[in-house]
């Protein structure tokens, strides 16, 4: 059975491959994105509309702006809302306008257009697992030092992690709304740092650009002892569609896999098809020299002593039961994210 369905922020990494995947089953699909001028943004979608004649319409809609989703929304059955932006803490500048404001407002404001949209029954929100812990440490203190669906990140603030403060914030709100009617249900989505090939050139997610900055060679001299949440983007999308049409799905599911990866572990496999592979590296800079020298790359000396050395389990047992998620191998995760990225250049 296919469906009208809303994707938000259709020109962003997960959004793109969602909507790939959504056109393929059939469905037809509405997205917004910011600018229509922006032809670097909307190539990727353009690409798609002539791969699915007549099933992808694209809208001009602002996060910011009240009723802005009404118009893409009209006639949908489903509705994905992706859009949010992701930078990694050293890059915001203002967390409450660049993190809390879109994240906030903007769900506040899709969730008003989904009240007013009598043809909407679900909603599938996209979150993070930055929504469930703020830094690594917090997990410590989770049953079995075990990060699971059931908690909420009570440590970020605007001040501190203001990535993850906005998207609490964000879902908090969502549940909310969503307990306040009976007309739609919705289901929310945590991942952990999403990776894999893109279909975005113009993508800016952050974890793009975090892997972007390894396969160049920027860590090439060493990386500290840090390690990663991570689902495959593909996977990711796929768990989004399963999301909107298990009929029993319900609350939170974590997206990641069962095992955290290191960077020297990402290193060593991106490095056995990497055409310059000395750029990659090979050594773990030592903790108390990550102290002395990290303040110089933005890492605080709080950042590291909350995530320097500390690994933790994920329960991902409800989306692979429920949803039917199979994790691909993290090696073919990075390896297709290799040849993408070295497609581009």
């Amino acid at each position: 059975m296919t469906h009208t369905v809303l994707v938000t922020g259709g020109s962003g990494y997960l959004a793109c491959h969602l909507i790939k995947q959504l056109l393929e089953r059939g469905d037809t699909v509405h997205t917004t994105v910011r600018r229509l001028a922006n032809q670097d943004k909307l190539r990727p979608l353009q690409r798609l509309q002539a791969d699915h004649p007549g099933r992808l319409r694209m809208f001009e809609a602002d996060l910011l702006q009240r009723g802005s989703f009404d118009a893409p929304m009209r006639g949908c059955s489903i509705v994905y809302h992706v859009a949010s932006p992701f930078m990694l803490p050293e890059k915001i500048k203002d967390g409450e306008r660049e993190m809390l404001q879109p994240a906030l407002e903007g769900t506040q404001n899709v969730l008003a257009s989904v009240d007013r949209t009598t043809t909407v029954r679900r909603l599938v929100l996209t979150s993070t697992v930055g929504a469930i812990f703020g830094d690594y440490i917090d997990v410590m203190s989770m049953e079995q030092q075990t990060l699971s669906e059931r908690y909420f990140n009570t440590s970020s603030k605007l001040d501190n992690n203001p990535y993850h403060y906005a998207k609490v914030c964000a879902e908090k709100e969502a549940w909310r709304v969503c307990e306040e009617q009976d007309r739609w249900s919705m289901v929310v989505l945590n991942p952990g740092l999403i990776l894999g090939p893109s279909l975005t050139p113009a993508s800016e997610s952050g974890s793009l650009f975090l892997l972007d900055e390894m396969l160049r060679g920027v860590f090439f001299y060493g990386v500290p002892d840090l390690s990663l949440t991570t689902v495959d983007v593909r996977d990711a999308a796929y768990a989004h569609i399963q999301a909107a049409h298990t009929e029993a799905a319900h609350g939170r599911y974590i997206l990641a896999e069962k095992q955290m990866i290191s960077f020297l572990d990402i290193a060593r496999i991106i490095r056995t098809v990497h055409r310059r592979s000395w750029l990659l590296p090979r050594n773990r800079i030592p903790g108390w020299l990550v102290r002395i020298v990290g303040p110089w790359f933005g890492l605080t000396q709080q950042y590291i002593r909350n995530h320097l050395g500390i690994r933790f389990r994920i329960d991902n047992r409800r989306s692979v039961e429920e949803l039917g998620v199979t994790y691909r191998p993290v090696q073919e995760t990075l390896i297709d994210q290799y040849h993408s990225w070295a497609a581009e250049r």
